[in-house]
């Protein structure tokens, strides 16, 4: 008989190869349980775990049943009731489908609870999201490569000789070559000495020293430095990442966005931050404000930072060039940008905004995202910005009316789109 003692060690999650298999299998339940928390979430709660429902009969398991009749042995156990030969009743048929619901139809069922953690329920949120056309400018280019270190060669130039390298091959070699000879020398030595106390001069004495000559030259003919001791310093092209995005956040904080606007922007911003830290590794995010002046600002800025004014939005566009050609080359970088304002804008400055995006910007962009923060009835920024989306594909614009809009035109906007 053949005991199997199972002693892996799984750390604190036992289960954790068994959990990724029931989220692989019950991922479309999960999806739809994951959609239906989204809707009843604040902005605040978006990154918590959820504890969803999955209805038991989706989690059967498939079994193998015996047909009809025949004779079987089975071992149950802990029985203490039956013994080998005794004949057990069948169990009577009952109404109950093994549910906690009451049924007049004898049916139940109980639904399977299962908690997904923060990271899972964020992988499922994220999953169908993507940044449009992330790697568009990197396929019409050469792979860049990196120069690295690759250990040492036999061959290289001279300039890239390892000298602490090469002395030590250089040594060792010397010492595994006069081995022999060095063994050789030391017995002749050895028997010359005894000779020579002797005090009798015999034809060994002279056959001990022309051998010991011969021995010495041999050792002394081993070169120092040989070209087969030589080690370079070998670096080989190692091809290196160049897909590099950049996502610019330009927020409207005019004094004609109130602080219910200003929160809806600040809430699709921060949806929009978590998607690109959750989503992508190596993504940079600047963050611009503008009212009649536009400044680049850091995170904590961006989100808290209380200042306002009049609204001039070509200021953030201009501000947005201006960094794109000083930080970000188009050849290097996938560029996207999320604008989020009321739409009021000073008189004569939305046709300059149309402008500079139609002209300067857009063609540097992989993807722009507008989000007007206001009830249908559009001003005139939104009407300049049509005339991009008609002339861009890559331009994209939404308005948010409401806390509860922001979910559905965020996923809107950065849909995952068909192959």
């Amino acid at each position: 008989m053949t005991q199997i003692i199972d002693r892996r060690i799984n750390g604190k999650h036992k289960s954790a190869v068994n959990r990724q298999r029931f989220l692989r299998r019950f991922r479309q339940q999960i999806k739809k349980a994951v959609s239906d928390a989204i809707d009843s979430r604040s902005i605040t709660e978006v990154d918590q775990g959820e504890k969803i429902n999955i209805p038991s009969k989706d989690t059967h398991e498939p079994v193998f049943g015996h047909g009809p009749g025949g004779r079987r042995d089975a071992v149950h156990p802990g029985n203490r009731e039956f013994v080998s030969g005794d004949r057990i009743a069948r169990p009577p048929n009952s109404g109950g489908g093994g549910g906690s619901e009451a049924s007049d139809q004898g049916e139940g069922e109980d639904e399977f609870a299962f908690q997904l953690s923060r990271e899972e329920f964020l992988e499922f949120f994220f999953e169908d999201l993507e940044l449009p056309d992330l790697v568009k400018t990197q396929l019409t280019k050469i792979t860049n490569f990196k120069s690295v270190r690759a250990g040492y060669s036999t061959t290289g130039v001279p300039s890239n000789i390892d000298i602490v390298r090469s002395l030590t091959g250089a040594l060792a070699r010397r010492i595994a070559l006069r081995a022999p000879y060095s063994v050789e020398l030391k017995e002749a030595q050895t028997e010359l000495f005894a000779l020579q106390n002797t005090g009798e001069h015999t034809t060994r004495i002279e056959e001990l020293e022309e051998e010991i000559r011969r021995l010495e030259d041999k050792i002394a003919t081993i070169p120092f430095v040989d070209t087969f001791d030589l080690r370079y310093r070998n670096r080989i092209q190692k091809p290196t990442p160049t897909t590099q995005a950049v996502m610019f956040c330009l927020m409207d904080v005019s004094g004609s966005m109130d602080e219910a606007r200003k929160e809806m922007a600040k809430r699709f911003f921060i949806l929009l931050y978590m998607f690109l830290t959750k989503t992508y590794e190596n993504i940079q995010v600047v963050f611009i404000r503008h009212h009649t002046t536009a400044k680049e600002v850091n995170e904590e800025d961006f989100f808290y930072s209380r200042e306002t004014g009049g609204t001039v939005v070509s200021s953030a566009l201009e501000l947005m060039l201006k960094i794109i050609k000083e930080r970000f080359p188009t050849n290097d970088w996938n560029i996207y940008a999320a604008q989020a304002s009321d739409g009021d804008n000073w008189d004569g400055d939305s046709p300059n905004c149309s402008a500079l995006l139609n002209n300067s910007i857009m063609p540097l962009l992989q993807y722009f995202a507008y989000i007007e923060i206001m009830p249908h009835n559009h001003q005139s920024l939104w009407r300049h910005y049509e005339s991009v989306k008609t002339q861009h594909r890559n331009f994209d614009m939404q308005s948010i009316d409401s806390n509860n809009e922001i979910y559905p035109v965020f996923r809107k906007l950065f849909a995952r789109k068909p192959a």
